[in-house]
């Protein structure tokens, strides 16, 4: 039999990119006999190709095989518009809210909603989904379906509340997609679609968010994803803290305002038209918080905190904001 050759070796590692392998396994793979010159060979061969960045070293005999990764051409790729996606609309109006008109949305963008319980997100996410239905999105989450697969009573009359919005085409098929999925998500992920996940639920591990946003963008290709997580009163991001912003390109926090409206902070956002993160917005939702009304910027009072002295500040009711 001929000697192994590091060509031979190379040509097997390619297969197995990514992965870690062992010079015992290595032999047993190649066919390699103990006692031939090949069996010795091998290792040398492996310490070669960590030169030549092929492996890296990891325990003794053990190797992780490198991931190869090529250049890639920058100068004269196509520029791709931005992605057009329909914000939102506030119903006394029927006009889109205006922060709409300023975020620059580009394929695989994410979007995180991260609010309080019972808060809007579910609202936010349904019209998002209803002003796009043109484009088929994708509906999945904890918000929509029972455990048994099938569509929750609650969503179907949030549906019905929206009476503004044709749902289903003219044969009667629905212009979404909902799918009963309440984890894995970058699993069902629908490729080039509008998916909106509403909510994502991480019991302990708050920082795995960060990894499960990876996912549902690398699985996105041209599309767009609007997801939704829980957030704790008072804080400036989600459950996972930073984590939540790793993958986010835009965010939108929803906090309690008055016993009828929401507070909505724009955190972070990746591009836009004009200034956004930091800008604050009030709302109020009607029909089991489906109708968005009164949508309306904000700026900070002049108080302390909502506070002047030691009474409430009358400006401001106490919430520490005034219609801009």
């Amino acid at each position: 039999m001929a000697e192994i050759t590091t060509s031979d070796v190379r040509a097997h590692l390619e297969k197995i990119q990514g992965q870690t392998v062992t010079l015992d396994g290595l032999r047993r793979e190649l066919g390699i006999v103990p006692g031939t010159k090949s069996f010795s060979l091998v290792r040398n061969i492996m310490f070669r190709l960590v030169e030549q960045k092929v492996v890296k070293p990891l325990n003794r005999g053990e190797f992780k095989v490198i991931t190869q990764v090529r250049p890639v051409q920058v100068y004269g790729r196509e520029r791709r518009p931005p992605v057009k996606i329909n914000f939102p609309k506030d119903y006394n109006t029927m006009s889109q809210i205006d922060i709409g008109e300023y975020v620059t949305v580009r394929e695989g963008d994410l979007f995180l909603i991260s609010g309080l319980s019972n808060q809007g997100k579910t609202g936010l996410c349904l019209n998002f989904c209803a002003e796009n239905l043109e484009s088929h999105p994708i509906l999945m989450g904890n918000e929509y379906t029972t455990i048994d697969n099938e569509p929750q009573s609650r969503f179907l009359s949030r549906l019905d509340r929206m009476d503004w919005v044709q749902w289903a085409n003219g044969n009667g098929e629905d212009k979404f997609t909902l799918l009963p999925v309440r984890d894995d998500y970058a699993e069902y992920v629908v490729k080039d679609k509008l998916n909106i996940i509403d909510w994502i639920n991480i019991d302990t591990e708050f920082w795995m968010i960060s990894r499960v946003m990876e996912g549902v963008k690398r699985a996105l290709g041209r599309g767009v994803a609007i997801i939704a997580i829980q957030k704790g009163e008072g804080a400036a991001a989600g459950r996972g803290g930073q984590f939540t912003k790793d993958f986010a390109d835009v965010e939108l926090l929803l906090d309690k305002y008055s016993e009828t409206e929401i507070l909505m902070t724009v955190g972070k956002v990746k591009e836009s038209t004009q200034p956004l993160s930091g800008k604050v917005y009030a709302f109020g939702l009607r029909d089991m918080g489906v109708k968005i009304v009164d949508f309306r910027a904000l700026r900070k009072c002049g108080c302390h905190k909502g506070w002047r002295g030691q009474k409430k500040c009358e400006d401001c009711n106490g919430t520490g904001y005034t219609d801009a």
